[in-house]
């Protein structure tokens, strides 16, 4: 198939579509909203290893690899320090690569300068507000008044996807998870696990994890609850030292750590809301089509919210490559995909429930781990992204 794809969103799913999409033999230019690259945003993240297979399958695991560092371990405790679970996040498979934490802006930097070595089109400045599609193309209109013709349109405009909205006017709204997250890089604290193995633990309060990095800093992440949705705005007014404040006073009574790494950071960023997006009912219409988190964004507790992404730009090039029109290359891939991603997204909300418990729900914990069988999500780790089968609806 010959086409010029218009991928909308330049963060993770976007550039790795389009350098897929390159490996597939097809063209593609990456139109991003922001006037400039997202360096220096967010926190991490870990990327598991079914996303990074699907980053070998494109020759960019080992780029990424060197970005961020191996983390395969969990040990689960309480606040007291009483393990709950040791385990590995590596899988089963033979050619498993171990898990990597990554701080996120450097992922973004990475795929970035990697889809540009490689001769990808990325267009800043450029946010969608609206797409007619034809029996021939596409053509993108953007906010700024310029327009681009395509064959057709991916949107990997994340979790607030306008591709989205425009492909279904009624899809549901995104599901908030009752939870804030904030994080931070701590300098100058010792603490109690190896490097490669990240602490999470069950506070009275709040959920709280952590992981030593190789030069000595602490990434760390907390959970505080919120059951009143708060907008973006909302948050923002808080500022960095009234979050300190805020987070010193639930970790407070719980194993020190929390608040040394708390008070060891040296701007602790806003705290963001939780989402996810259970089941869109619609991934395509005509000449467009959403991936990642537009089409099925999980919560944080899953860890597989960039991995999942980088299955679909795979997954979607293969259907795109060897599909002879793009009604059943865009059929082929949801029906590979939904069911999968929709059974994470689910895990990832059972998870996250489990970070609320109440006094009485941490007190059963222990029992619960005992008398309960380890759950396994090997099938998450193992999957490979089938890129050397030809595909078929």
């Amino acid at each position: 198939m010959t086409f010029h794809v218009l991928i909308i969103g330049g963060g993770i799913a976007g550039p790795v579509t389009a350098m897929a999409l390159r490996e597939a033999g097809i063209r593609s230019t990456v139109y991003e909203a922001y006037d400039q690259a997202a360096d220096g945003v967010g926190a991490f993240l870990g990327l598991a290893p079914n996303g990074l297979h699907a980053l070998r399958v494109l020759g960019l695991d080992e780029p990424v690899r060197s970005a961020g560092f191996d983390s395969p371990g969990l040990r689960l405790t309480l606040s007291g320090g009483r393990t709950l679970l040791e385990t590995s996040f590596t899988g089963t498979r033979a050619d498993a690569l171990p898990p990597i934490t990554i701080k996120r802006a450097d992922l973004y930097a990475t795929l970035r300068d990697e889809a540009i070595r490689r001769g990808v089109d990325i267009v800043y400045g450029k946010r969608l507000v609206g797409a007619e599609s034809n029996e021939t193309g596409v053509v993108a209109r953007f906010a700024d008044g310029t327009t681009a013709e395509g064959d057709l349109l991916i949107g990997a405009d994340g979790l607030q996807s306008r591709v989205r909205q425009l492909i279904d006017p009624a899809s549901p709204a995104p599901r908030y998870v009752p939870f804030l997250n904030t994080g931070g890089f701590a300098e100058g604290v010792r603490v109690d696990v190896p490097l490669g193995t990240t602490r999470m633990m069950f506070g009275r309060r709040a959920f709280f994890g952590y992981t030593p990095a190789p030069d000595g800093s602490v990434w760390w992440f907390a959970n505080p609850a919120q059951r009143q949705e708060l907008s973006r705005a909302e948050l923002d007014t808080i500022s960095s030292e009234q979050w300190r404040a805020r987070l010193l006073d639930l970790f407070d009574g719980d194993d020190p750590v929390a608040s040394e790494l708390i008070r060891a950071t040296p701007v602790i960023p806003p705290c963001w809301a939780t989402y996810d997006f259970p089941s869109a009912p619609l991934w395509h219409r005509d000449r467009l089509l959403i991936i990642g988190d537009a089409a099925h964004a999980t919560s944080p507790s899953s860890g597989q919210g960039a991995s999942m992404a980088l299955e679909d730009a795979v997954e979607l090039a293969r259907c795109l490559r060897d599909l002879p029109d793009h009604t059943r290359a865009f059929a082929a891939y949801e029906g590979f995909r939904r069911e999968r991603v929709e059974r994470i997204v689910a895990t990832g909300k059972r998870n996250g429930s489990q970070k609320g418990l109440g006094r009485i729900g941490r007190m059963l914990l222990p029992v619960i781990f005992k008398v309960l069988p380890k759950p396994d999500l090997n099938w998450m780790y193992d999957y490979r992204s089938p890129w050397d089968a030809p595909a078929s609806v």
